[in-house]
């Protein structure tokens, strides 16, 4: 038995069987909205019987079935980022991914963003995003400042030349 490592990401660009069959019977309604499609879902467990699958706060169960598996990018819908721009060419804003598209001719997902109440027309790739919550990547200060010494003795405003 092989242990599967989660999340996984995909998508479901043809419907993967003949019928219904392969959805859970309570999920048949939002399973049948979402697929197939270009979206990127998240696939976070297996019950036994049953993926389970997500893309924002729509979720449902599959049977194993056929789909596209997609390299995660380390982004999920729902996530605030910052634009990292191009130059003069775009403007840098701070927005959250609303849609995740995988796009076969270019091999890479796409993001759609929504800043406020409104979408953004165009779409960014991951090396156009910046996620806001990582912080492993927190860049470095550039500015150096000198470590403070204690002398032992408390000093006041007059003890000190300004």
């Amino acid at each position: 038995m092989v242990l599967q490592q989660f999340p996984q990401y995909g998508c479901f660009p043809r419907w993967p069987e003949d019928g219904q069959g392969f959805i859970h019977p309570d999920d048949v309604a939002s399973a049948v909205r979402c697929i197939p499609s270009e979206r990127v879902f998240r696939r976070d467990a297996f019950d036994g019987v049953y993926y389970h699958y997500r893309y924002g706060s729509v979720r449902f169960r599959l049977r194993p079935c056929l789909w596209l598996k997609v390299d995660a990018e380390g982004i999920d819908v729902g996530d605030r980022i910052e634009t990292t721009g191009m130059g003069l060419q775009r403007e840098l804003f701070v927005a959250t991914v609303w849609g995740m598209h995988f796009v076969r001719r270019k091999g890479c997902i796409l993001y759609r963003l929504r800043k406020g109440d409104s979408l953004i027309p165009s779409l960014y790739a991951r090396h156009q995003l910046r996620l806001l919550t990582d912080k492993g990547t927190v860049r470095a200060g550039g500015v150096e400042h000198p470590t403070p010494q204690w002398t032992g003795k408390a000093e006041t405003i007059k003890d000190v030349d300004l």
